[in-house]
């Protein structure tokens, strides 16, 4: 296939996009990317719109999103809908869900806290505790 002006080979690709040329590959066979064919010599060419499909990926694993979910909503978006509402739904989960893992670590350095905070140097050496201060409770 002969390289025409609005296609990319994969090394351009990475040097455009930052993107090393393995991740590309990788995200070629998770269907996140798809190469339009190969040139003679066997280097993978792409569409132009490429590297906003990259953008927009690590733009979305930026803001926590998986391989998995930017797929889905690349998919969408290659139906010709804007995955907008779906992309809004699952990082007002991801909200929540970070909402209560800073509840949970806000308990565990409670409990931290106040396990330091009645500390006490320790002369029993029995050789069936390993450490009498973090047993006790």
């Amino acid at each position: 296939m002969l390289l025409q002006e609005n296609t990319k080979q994969i090394g351009a690709v990475a040097k455009e996009s930052g993107v090393p040329i393995k991740t590309i590959r990788y995200y070629e066979e998770l269907g996140l990317l798809k190469a339009i064919g190969r040139t003679e010599g066997g280097f993978r060419l792409f569409d132009s719109d490429v590297l906003s499909r990259l953008h927009f990926i690590k733009r979305a694993q930026s803001l926590g999103l998986s391989l998995s979910e930017i797929k889905d909503f690349l998919a969408v978006h290659d139906q010709g809908n804007l995955p907008c509402n779906d992309i809004k739904a699952r990082l007002q989960n991801k909200v929540i869900a970070i909402d209560k893992q800073i509840q949970e670590l806000l308990m565990f350095k409670q409990e931290l806290e106040e396990l330091l905070s009645g500390w006490e140097a320790v002369t029993d050496n029995s050789q069936q505790t390993i450490c009498p201060i973090i047993e006790k409770n």
